[in-house]
C-alpha cells in the first residue's frame, strides 16, 4: 500500500517527466518543499493528457489531502436565517453539491505557480482533470462562436469537483474594476450571484458555497462587493422560496467577515 510521501515522490517525477522544461529542478527532502513543487508542476502543466496509472496516484493523494485538510459538511455550519450561512475558511475543504470559483475569461485555472487566488486553489486540489475539462468545454464553444471566445462576465460554467469534497464547482468571470466603480459593474456582479443560482436550480444543485467574487486582484471593493452579494441572494431566494437549501458566503480573510458580519 502506497503512502502520502510514496505518492508525493511518485507524483513529483511524473510531472517533471511530463515537463522537458523542468528536467533538470531539484527536489526538496523535506514534505512541505516537495508539495509546493507538486503543486507548482500542477498549476504549470497545459491541459493535455495524463497517463491513467498517474492519474490515479493523483486521486489516491488529494483525495487523503483532503483528509488531512479537513473536509466541512453542511452540518458543521451555522444556519444565520433564511437559508443563509457564513463561513470563514479554505472553500475547497467545502462538503456541497457546488462551490464557485472567481474563474477568469479563459476558464483554465491560475497558471502561477503557488498563487494564493481560489482559481489556483480549486485547480489545486480538484486535481488536473479539472483543467482538462474547462479546456474541452471552451474548446466546444470556440467552435460554436469563434477561435476568439471568452467566457463572458456572469456567465457560470459548471465541471465537476473530481478530488474536492464537494460534488461541482461553477466557475464564473466577475467584472474587474480597473478605474472607477460603476453601476454596469455593480449589475455585472449581481447576475453573477444571481445566474449561478439559476445554474444550480437547472442541474437540481440544493447547496451552494459563494467565494467573493470579483474582490482581490479584480480590485472590486469588498464592502460594495458583499452589499451586492447579500442583497441578490436574499432577492433570489424570496423570488424563488424553497429552490435552494443553503447559501454559504466564503470568505477568507478577517476582513471579508467582519464585512459579512455587519450586514447579517
Amino acid at each position: 500500500m502506497r503512502t502520502q510521501e510514496d505518492r508525493l515522490d511518485y507524483l513529483i517525477k511524473a510531472f517533471i517527466n511530463g515537463s522537458a522544461e523542468y528536467a533538470d529542478i531539484q527536489i526538496p527532502q523535506d514534505t512541505e518543499g516537495k508539495q509546493r513543487l507538486l503543486r507548482s508542476l500542477m498549476n504549470i502543466r497545459m491541459p493535455f493528457p495524463m497517463a491513467d496509472d498517474v492519474l490515479e496516484v493523483q486521486d489516491e493523494y488529494l483525495k487523503e489531502r483532503a483528509i488531512e485538510k479537513g473536509v466541512v459538511s453542511l452540518e458543521d455550519i451555522s444556519l444565520i436565517r433564511d437559508h443563509l450561512s457564513l463561513w470563514q475558511g479554505d472553500i475547497t475543504r467545502l462538503k456541497v453539491d457546488a462551490i464557485v470559483n472567481a474563474a477568469n475569461s479563459q476558464m483554465l485555472g491560475c497558471f502561477i505557480p503557488m498563487h494564493t487566488c481560489i482559481d489556483n486553489c480549486i485547480h489545486t486540489y480538484a486535481g488536473i482533470q479539472l483543467r482538462a475539462e474547462c479546456d474541452r468545454q471552451m474548446k466546444q464553444k470556440r467552435i460554436r462562436y469563434g477561435e476568439d471566445y471568452e467566457q463572458p462576465t456572469a456567465v457560470p460554467m459548471l465541471t465537476d469537483g473530481y478530488n474536492l469534497p464537494t460534488k461541482k464547482v461553477i466557475h464564473v468571470v466577475g467584472p474587474i474594476v480597473s478605474k472607477e466603480l460603476t453601476a454596469d459593474l455593480e449589475d455585472q456582479l449581481s447576475m453573477c450571484y444571481s445566474n449561478t443560482l439559476d445554474l444550480c436550480v437547472q442541474c437540481n444543485l440544493k447547496t451552494v458555497a459563494f467565494c467573493c467574487i470579483s474582490t482581490g486582484v479584480f480590485h472590486f471593493p469588498n464592502k460594495r462587493a458583499a452589499e451586492i452579494a447579500v442583497k441578490t441572494v436574499q432577492e433570489w431566494l424570496g423570488n424563488h422560496p424553497d429552490r435552494i437549501d443553503r447559501v454559504i458566503f466564503n470568505v477568507f480573510k478577517d476582513e471579508d467577515r467582519r464585512i459579512y458580519e455587519q450586514l447579517f
